[in-house]
């Protein structure tokens, strides 16, 4: 079991250069792990992990309490007293088409965004695992422009597809 496991793991995307990487869907088991942004930290005693799991037949994010605090926060006097300190709360971006989609692949979609932090890829990603490639601000996709590398079993060997597009700034 545990040969299969180690079977199913990726290698670490390619680098490319000029493109940001994002994943629309995740295999089940799959762990991510959210990260403040620069200013912010976490709250004390919160678990910024979240999995891709099999719930009550759904491929669903198991979720726990996270939350991005403002740094200024923990600096100013009124931090020392009773804070009315409120943030705006984590939005689902997942709709109804998507959680009907999940029922039948497998994979999680896209989980919810939390305000001032972003998501990191606590290991590397499994078989079937797809990866969207965007052009970073500045760049402009050049073609073939399909965007995408696909985490493959091919013979036995675990390889990332081609990625057909280029990033350019054209100087």
């Amino acid at each position: 079991f545990i040969s299969f496991l180690l079977a199913g793991e990726c290698p670490p995307p390619p680098r490319t250069e000029f493109a940001d990487i994002a994943a629309e869907t995740y295999p089940l088991e799959t762990k991510l792990r959210y990260v403040c942004d620069d200013g912010y930290r976490r709250k004390s005693g919160q678990n910024s992990g979240i999995r891709c799991r099999n719930i009550s037949g759904v491929a669903s994010w198991a979720y726990q309490e996270f939350e991005c605090i403002d740094d200024n926060f923990f600096l100013s006097p009124a931090s020392k007293a009773v804070s009315n300190f409120t943030q705006e709360p984590a939005r689902n971006t997942q709709n109804p088409a998507t959680l009907k989609q999940e029922n039948l692949s497998g994979f999680c979609g896209t989980p919810k965004t939390i305000p001032h932090a972003s998501l990191k890829v606590d290991k590397n990603y499994t078989v079937g695992q797809v990866l969207h490639f965007k052009c970073k601000t500045g760049y402009d996709k050049r073609p073939p422009t399909s965007g995408t590398r696909t985490c493959k079993n091919v013979s036995g060997k675990i390889i990332w597809t081609p990625l057909d597009m280029r990033c350019t700034n054209d100087s």
